[in-house]
């Protein structure tokens, strides 16, 4: 059983395959949290802190002080004074909120949320229910964990039920909780912007509150909504770690608080500045899924049990077979496509092995540029004079398969939809609205948006075999408004708008459902679990820069596995050396291609079918590997990583340099995980290698130049 309750001494203790989740009931009320690391077995027991000037509450077995315990979940203005998890306004107008312990269930698999993805369960899965009561705002609050046994992951979310008459107003509302009870912690942290998203952070924690936010509307590219907590020496082989993550695509809050005791309180909330939802009698809100994981063995083993998570319990089951290496239009062409040029770029790509052609940006309404058609989902017919379906089975006939761009959520005021439409946007009626790009953002709460996008695509893909769409989002959420809501629910729209893009996501999964999803937004500014849950792969940066890229892909393989990365080669400008650099690079996620090849040379377009021909061979490694990273690119001159897969039978090991040194070095690179007692031969070189060697540090020379890079490429021999 991973979700036990011991009736005698009000304990709940959640297992996974190595960690240990335990709190308990006191005072028959309120719920206390008692431990969450390494598996352990009882006893589990709460540290005594004293503080003057602490407000208490007398019970019959004891004084109940609030701010001196650990929480499972943190209520506002009963004396706690740290983060709260809820707030909730009720009719007496004071946001006091304290529901108190109800009632527990324990049942197999897991609930699914309104409207909201979540992660899927396996034959492992449990889930724990906690129902509390507020007599006074009339409110019932329902916890909500679930454990991924295999994976060592807890996730949690609430459902607030107003059971009143009178109106209530939730104000905050934290999906996770978790107090530490830990002196020194480092938090680490992705942050970025567009073209340097999930740039790696790690820095020590100190006293006050850490908040780190999207006020955006998305997750967004500053702040990606995955961190992580670990003891100050950890390393990635040893030590304690905690990493969390919200299965959400919108605005979201995630605080971090040090308090006078040395304890860390952690809270995952939706929203943030300006949110709160109005319940009415009867009605319910869900706050989106969180998730919490924690290894004592590093750094790394927190990213492997994250990795291991998402393959299995968010990606779509289809995302675990082999990817597609596609050939992207847009960096070649930009809005210049029509069908002759996509016709020549298609048997080019043929002939280079590539498995899929991406028609980007262009293809539709009057766009020759961004300023213009966005909303109008019809093939254009200049560039497409024999309609689109023509135009795809002839891609379709020359043995690619075919994928398309499209940016659904938004509508530039150049277009018919808006001409037609203009009150279908998000804007305050009485504001001028803020462009961006050229585009305001349609209103995904409203149902008649819905439903014109159902009917627009579904018209204009009417028969045409469409294998891949490349779902864009190329804005934030500013100066929103909507004519679909009443005044009192303006402050639900990111939350609605949200849940309209799920709904719409969902509908194209279902009337597509042989179609691969990779979604976007302005590169990496929705590179987060509620798109995974729908989306193959996701677009993590337009930079394609490979210096840049090996940044990003560090701090985005910190937290999300590399099936859910696409990584360009964009144009290398003739250079071999450029080619290959960028190639290696790219292969530590899933493998495509921007560029011209019908401008490339012969020697240029001979090296892309070798790459993608070598790629094909060990793809399954990078898709499918245990990720262990040996050398940072954030202060070192190179860096090196490796995929292993779980048998240990190959892996794949990437050296990557990024300066130029004033002589070569040779650097010694211990891969842990490989088999001790086993025999390795590197598939390039056929040179052998024992376990024990790999284990305790073989030696790889660095070529000191700043376009060097090294892929080995090893096999198990026995």
């Amino acid at each position: 059983m991973s979700v036990q309750f011991n009736s005698e001494k009000n304990l709940f203790v959640i297992d996974t395959r190595n960690t240990t989740y335990a709190f308990d009931i006191i005072h028959g009320r309120y719920l206390r949290h008692l431990y969450y690391g390494k598996s352990k077995s009882e006893p589990f027991s709460a540290k005594k802190h004293k503080a003057p000037c602490t407000p208490y509450r007398q019970e019959e077995n004891g004084i109940y002080m609030p701010f001196l315990q650990m929480h499972e979940c943190s209520f506002f203005g009963v004396g706690d004074f740290r983060c709260p998890s809820l707030r909730i306004r009720g009719a007496d107008g004071t946001g006091i909120t304290e529901p108190i312990y109800e009632s527990y269930r324990i049942f197999e698999g897991r609930r699914e949320l309104d409207g909201l993805p979540s992660a899927r369960a396996d034959g492992n899965t449990q889930t724990l229910e906690i129902t509390l009561y507020d007599d006074v705002i009339k409110c019932r609050i329902i916890l909500y964990y679930t454990a991924f046994y295999d994976e060592d992951v807890i996730s949690r979310y609430m459902v607030v039920q107003n059971c009143g008459k009178e109106n209530v107003r939730v104000e905050k509302c934290a999906s996770l909780t978790l107090d530490i009870d830990s002196c020194e912690l480092d938090l680490v942290t992705l942050y970025g912007a567009p073209n340097s998203e999930c740039t790696y952070q790690r820095a020590p924690l100190i006293h006050g509150i850490h908040a780190m936010t999207s006020q955006r509307g998305t997750s967004s590219h500053q702040q990606n909504p995955f961190f992580a907590l670990c003891a100050r020496g950890t390393n990635e082989e040893r030590g304690e770690a905690y990493g969390f993550n919200f299965v959400y695509s919108g605005s979201f809050l995630n605080e971090i608080e040090k308090d006078q005791f040395f304890r860390t309180r952690v809270t995952v909330s939706v929203g943030g500045d300006g949110f709160s939802y109005l319940l009415t009698e009867g009605e319910c809100f869900t706050s989106p899924e969180a998730i919490v994981t924690y290894s004592d063995k590093g750094l790394g083993g927190m990213t492997r049990n994250m990795h291991a998570f998402v393959r299995a319990h968010i990606l779509p089951p289809s995302a675990l077979k082999p990817h597609p290496v596609v050939l992207n239009t847009w960096e070649a062409c930009y809005f210049n496509i029509d069908e002759k040029k996509l016709f020549d770029f298609a048997d080019e790509a043929k002939k280079l092995g590539f498995d899929m052609l991406v028609m980007d940006d262009g293809w539709f309404g009057a766009r020759n540029h961004d300023r213009a058609g966005l909303g109008d989902w019809f093939e254009n017919p200049e560039k497409f004079p024999n309609g689109l379906k023509t135009f795809v089975d002839g891609i379709r006939s020359r043995g690619l398969g075919f994928g398309i761009w499209i940016e659904p959520e938004m509508v530039n005021p150049d277009s018919d939809l808006y001409r037609t439409h203009p009150d279908w946007c998000l804007r305050v009626a009485e504001r001028e609205p803020m462009l961006s790009r050229s585009q305001l953002v349609l209103d995904m709460t409203n149902d008649d948006v819905i439903e014109y996008l159902t009917e627009i695509f579904d018209r204009t893909f009417a028969g045409v075999e469409i294998d891949y769409f490349k779902w864009d989002m190329n804005r934030y959420l500013c100066g929103i408004g909507s004519k679909n809501l009443p005044a009192e629910r303006q402050a639900e729209i990111g939350y609605r708008y949200v849940k309209g893009v799920y709904r719409l996501l969902d509908r194209f999964a279902k009337h597509f459902p042989n179609a691969i999803i990779e979604t976007c937004s302005g590169g990496g500014g929705r590179y987060d679990l509620g798109m995974m849950c729908y989306g193959f792969q996701i677009w993590a940066s337009d930079n394609t820069d490979p210096y840049a890229r090996t940044r990003i892909q560090y701090g985005a393989l910190s937290a999300y596995p590399s099936t859910t990365m696409s990584c360009h080669v964009s144009d290398p400008k003739n250079s071999i050396e450029s080619l290959d650099y960028r190639y290696k690079v790219a292969v530590g996620g899933m493998l495509g291609y921007e560029l011209n090849i019908l401008k490339m040379s012969d020697e240029i377009k001979k090296n892309i079918a070798k790459q993608i021909h070598e790629y094909k061979r060990f793809e399954h490694i990078v898709r499918m590997g245990e990720y262990y990273r040996l050398v940072s690119p954030i202060k070192n001159e190179y860096s090196a990583y490796y995929y292993i897969l779980p048998d240990k039978s190959e892996l794949l090991l990437s050296i990557i340099e990024s300066a130029v040194c004033e002589k070569t070095q040779t650097k010694k690179l211990k891969l842990r995980a490989v088999a001790p007692h086993s025999e390795y031969v590197e598939v390039y070189t056929g040179r052998h290698y024992t376990g024990k060697e790999l284990r305790e540090g073989s030696c790889f020379e660095l070529k000191g130049n700043r376009d060097s890079a090294q892929l080995l490429w090893l096999k198990r021999l026995y």
